[in-house]
């Protein structure tokens, strides 16, 4: 059990915590800054990381995800400096993936040469919509012209580019979505990630419906419609989905996000990050201060961390039920049961078999595509009483 987190691999995920403004919709832990001190938060990282590796020697590195907020606000040198230490502190697989998130709005040409310089192979787009009126109403400060521009300069620069869209948006019809959506496959290089948009509280949306005055949302039944038209068409059009919001095409695969989903380890750096650690027999669940200044300030003492909580055997079995049931692929059952310490319950499998929600093929268990409409009723219904 020691070595389980073999099975998904080892990534490294650094936040960089800092957006030009927030998105009405974002619960991720980001901040508007007029002043960005980058040396120093280049040298915190830099501690962060030789720590990281004390705590992981040998491991062989499988990705890293440069994530926030909006890292494309990075100094290229920066993201230069920090690549430049992970290459030194950890063994690396061959074709490391390193993935950059960026926002159109801060995407121009020499900027991202000067990433891909720093060894940046792989770009995450958060366009979100293909039209200004919902761009508008998202709080995003591009255009659809700008994010097309943005779009064309990362293809030209980087083998791998994946964006972000949003759909079930207010007042957006059916066949509205389907023409945004053929738009966006017909762009897509190798990877595509699409959101139905969720209002999260302690979001500005989410005080906005809260009041009643976020009209114009999708019922449920447009929702799962457009759902499932976009499996359809996207899936036609040789992108088919690998995870419920992800889809790649064969081998385009987001390498850091299949550690989360495949139940590996993964360190978290900066403020906010979550990781996933074994270390002495034990995998812990990690967290860092979410509040930048605290984070910047506790570098120096390594004191960047909550407490770390221990995870159960079986609360890592019910975290991979969580995570590898979003997977086309499934899960496991064998290693679900060595995790649990007892398999999953036939009857509550034959059950869920005969509703059309699952299925087992080659020893794993697979979630149907009406299942996944209702996701978490079904791992619900799996989990151990």
């Amino acid at each position: 059990m020691t070595e389980d987190w073999r099975n998904g691999g080892f990534g490294l995920y650094l936040h960089w915590p800092f957006c030009e403004s927030k998105c009405p919709y974002c619960d991720f832990n980001s901040h508007v800054s007029r002043s960005i001190d980058q040396s120093a938060w280049r040298d915190a990282y830099l501690i962060e990381l030789e720590r990281a590796a004390a705590e992981t020697p040998d491991r062989v590195l499988n990705a890293v995800f440069f994530g926030g907020g909006t890292p494309s606000l990075m100094d290229p040198d920066v993201v230069a400096d920090v690549i430049s230490a992970i290459r030194k502190l950890w063994p690396i697989v061959n074709d490391l993936e390193i993935t950059l998130e960026a926002n159109p709005g801060s995407v121009e040409a020499g900027r991202f040469a000067a990433f891909r310089q720093a060894g940046i192979n792989r770009v995450s787009m958060g366009i979100q919509a293909l039209n200004d009126r919902d761009l508008a109403r998202l709080g995003r400060l591009h255009t659809t012209a700008e994010a097309l521009e943005a779009f064309d300069i990362a293809r030209s620069t980087f083998d791998r580019v994946s964006f972000d869209l949003i759909y079930g948006r207010q007042d957006q019809s059916l066949s509205d979505w389907e023409s945004e959506l053929r738009q966006a496959l017909s762009l897509a290089i190798d990877h595509i990630s699409m959101y139905q948009l969720t209002i999260e509280q302690g979001t500005a949306f989410g005080d906005r419906y809260a009041r009643g005055k976020l009209g114009g949302l999708p019922d449920d039944d447009l929702g799962a419609d457009m759902y499932a038209l976009t499996q359809d068409i996207a899936g036609e059009m040789g992108m088919p989905s690998y995870e419920v919001s992800n889809h790649a095409r064969e081998g385009a695969q987001s390498r850091h996000n299949l550690i989360y989903w495949r139940y590996g380890d993964y360190i978290g750096i900066g403020p906010g990050a979550h990781g996933r650690l074994t270390l002495s027999e034990k995998k812990f669940s990690t967290e860092c201060f979410s509040n930048p200044k605290k984070w910047l300030d506790g570098a120096n003492s390594a004191q960047t961390e909550k407490p770390r909580t221990l995870l159960t055997q079986q609360d890592q079995a019910t975290e991979f039920l969580l995570m590898g049931l979003r997977l086309k692929e499934g899960v496991d059952l064998e290693r679900y049961a060595l995790l649990n310490g007892a398999p999953v319950t036939q009857s509550k499998i034959d059950h869920l078999t005969d509703l059309g929600m699952v299925r087992i093929e080659d020893s794993k268990l697979i979630v149907e595509d009406q299942g996944v409409m209702i996701l978490n009723a079904v791992i619900e219904a799996l989990i151990p009483d």
